[in-house]
């Protein structure tokens, strides 16, 4: 009888041991792959709790989360011909589990390898202002060269990122110096635009003003009043442009004489008698008789 119940204790015993060792648990973001003696049975496994013939079937599960993948960072010259250092950032998921286990032996080191070597050959066709500006260009061109072979594997590509671009520290000096130019250049060009509206702003306003002489005079009295409400020992003398346009006018209406040229004549001393025939006035002295 006692062997009896030793029999039925290691037939429990066998079961319960058989059970455990056939039970496998998936995962909600796993899907399990059955390989019975190499071959891999028709079907997913999909999660939750799922049986295997036990020294028989093989499990593998694959894991279908979006994954994130640093590209490390590529020396590479660009088209222009500068040195530069560019990493990214690969995400990528799982939509065919059989591929992914069958077709490629590692797809984690397939991808890798397939994004370090697309980083290079975009920054091979790319010029500088492209890897530095016009990045989701080259994003979209980066995740195309990546995604093509990856389909075969089962794997999709969501999106490839440029993450940094590191330039020598003579380039950078180089950039610092065109930014700081043509920061100049356009403080000078909107400078130049300034005054030429403040010009064509002036001409009008002195062309209101020449139609009305009041006008001035108003400005005058205007520019005078802001002049002295500020507290200031200042004296302003109002001085008339029409004044200063006669003296100048005046000034050039008579030459002054050359260095070259002789001095006149001085007259001489003392009364002189007139010409007759000139009939000119008889001068002596400080009295003049006309004849």
């Amino acid at each position: 009888m006692d062997l009896w119940w030793i029999l039925v204790a290691l037939v429990l015993l066998l079961v319960v041991t058989g059970a455990a060792m056939s039970a496998r648990v998936v995962q909600q973001f796993e899907r399990g792959l059955v390989f019975r003696f190499g071959r891999l049975r028709d079907g997913v496994r999909g999660p939750g709790l799922t049986v295997i013939v036990p020294a028989v079937d093989r499990m593998r599960k694959v894991n279908m989360q979006i994954t994130t993948m640093p590209v490390p960072a590529q020396d590479g010259i660009t088209r222009d011909n500068v040195t530069v250092r560019v990493d990214a950032v690969v995400y990528f998921r799982v939509l065919d589990p059989v591929l992914a286990t069958v077709n490629v032996q590692d797809y984690m080191f397939a991808v890798s390898q397939v994004a370090q070597t697309s980083l290079r050959s975009v920054i091979g066709k790319s010029d500088l202002d492209d890897l530095l500006s016009n990045r989701e260009r080259l994003n979209q061109g980066l995740e195309l060269m990546i995604d093509s072979p990856a389909l075969d594997w089962g794997i999709h590509i969501d999106r490839v990122e440029v993450k940094d671009v590191a330039l020598p520290e003579a380039m950078k000096r180089s950039m610092s110096r065109q930014a700081e130019a043509e920061r100049e250049r356009r403080a000078r060009v909107i400078s130049a635009e300034g005054e030429l509206q403040a010009s064509e702003k002036l001409a009008q306003a002195a062309g209101r003003m020449s139609d009305t002489p009041g006008a001035l005079q108003l400005r005058l009295l205007e520019t005078i009043v802001s002049v002295a409400a500020e507290k200031n020992s200042t004296l302003v003398l109002p001085f008339p442009v029409e004044l200063l346009r006669y003296l100048e006018h005046n000034t050039s209406a008579t030459p002054a004489p050359a260095r070259g040229d002789p001095a006149p004549a001085a007259a001489p001393a003392g009364p002189q008698p007139a010409s007759a025939d000139r009939g000119g006035p008889i001068t002596n002295g400080r009295n003049v008789i006309q004849n």
